[in-house]
């Protein structure tokens, strides 16, 4: 039986893939409000010796797909090519 993750909690792990600084340093996925997210945290440090380090978090919906913007006029039939020498 698969974890099923409860509302409102999450679980959040090394990156071991990490390869490039832009990568975050941590992450996971919560579930908020019956909504499930992937979540992304990087450790900053402190700017200078008076303040704390922190996480900066970012939030993905895991059901957001990568869609492609639609053009102006979008009821218009998509072009027919037929038959294509290639």
């Amino acid at each position: 039986m698969a974890y099923e993750q409860k509302d409102n909690s999450g679980s959040l792990f090394r990156n071991e893939r990490k390869t490039t600084q832009n990568h975050p340093d941590f992450t996971g996925s919560v579930k908020v409000g019956g909504v499930e997210y992937w979540l992304s945290a990087w450790t900053k440090p402190p700017k200078d010796a008076t303040k704390k380090g922190f996480f900066s978090l970012a939030f993905t919906p895991k059901d957001q797909q990568q869609q492609k913007p639609q053009q102006s006029g979008g009821d218009e039939p998509a072009p027919e090519f037929g038959d294509l020498p290639f």
